[in-house]
């Protein structure tokens, strides 16, 4: 106990005998760090035992020296998640209140809660949405909301599943800027190495394993390459012959 950081140790999950990842080890203290694999290589499950939203069923995971699964509460001042879908995420009808919760969750009263959130909107000159319907947003707007909801319980670190998916090209831009200015340590899982060139560190994970850890600039070209491999080769077996 005691490390900063997320330290993973033999981390490993199976589902009804169904093994999803086995054997991961790694100590993420990066200020940017990528996860990265194709889909159904385990980054989700990684992500969500990182979070504390599931235990593993082999080795050891530790958040700022906690185990995540363990205690959910303390967990909420320091670790946030962004997932893909926002309106998996999103609770309330209106900002306002979607913003208040997580504040209210870590025991302010409702009043300072909303004070916090107003601040928060302000702050990043969303003020205008204090009392939209969340509805009333578009997709990349709501993610926006569920990121303001995570920066207003200020935690060290925000883990971020595939959160450009299903955005045009202008919201994907000015997330990214949104991203890049954040001072937490930022965890982002993704099949797009294009998003994750400014990484500090990249893990990447081919059927539930870690097959390569490092520096962005030697890892990406490698994980494209295969890609590439494998992408001509599944078309290859498509051809007539």
């Amino acid at each position: 106990m005691g490390q900063s950081g997320i330290l993973i140790e033999g981390l490993g999950y199976e589902v009804a005998g169904r093994r999803i990842l086995s054997g991961l080890s790694a100590h993420l203290t990066e200020r940017r760090i990528g996860i990265v694999g194709r889909n159904g290589s385990g980054k989700t499950t990684l992500l969500r035992l990182i979070a504390g939203l599931i235990a593993p069923t082999q080795g050891t995971i530790e958040v700022e020296g906690m185990n995540p699964a363990g205690d959910r509460k303390a967990m909420l001042a320091r670790l946030g998640i962004l997932f893909q879908n926002p309106d998996h995420q999103i609770i309330f009808p209106t900002v306002l209140e979607e913003i208040a919760f997580g504040l209210a969750q870590l025991g302010h009263p409702r009043p300072e809660a909303e004070a916090r959130a107003r601040a928060v909107l302000a702050a990043h000159g969303r003020a205008h949405w204090e009392g939209a319907r969340v509805e009333t947003l578009s997709h990349g707007q709501k993610q926006v909301l569920c990121l303001l909801s995570v920066l207003a319980m200020q935690p060290a670190t925000i883990l971020l599943d595939e959160p450009f998916a299903a955005l045009d090209l202008p919201t994907r831009a000015r997330l990214h800027r949104l991203f890049d200015a954040l001072p937490q340590r930022l965890v982002t899982i993704t099949h797009d190495p294009a998003t994750l060139e400014d990484a500090d560190r990249i893990l990447w994970l081919e059927d539930g394993q870690l097959v390569a850890d490092g520096p962005a600039p030697e890892i990406l070209p490698l994980f494209r390459a295969e890609m590439a491999r494998i992408g001509a080769a599944d078309a290859d077996t498509d051809l007539p012959h």
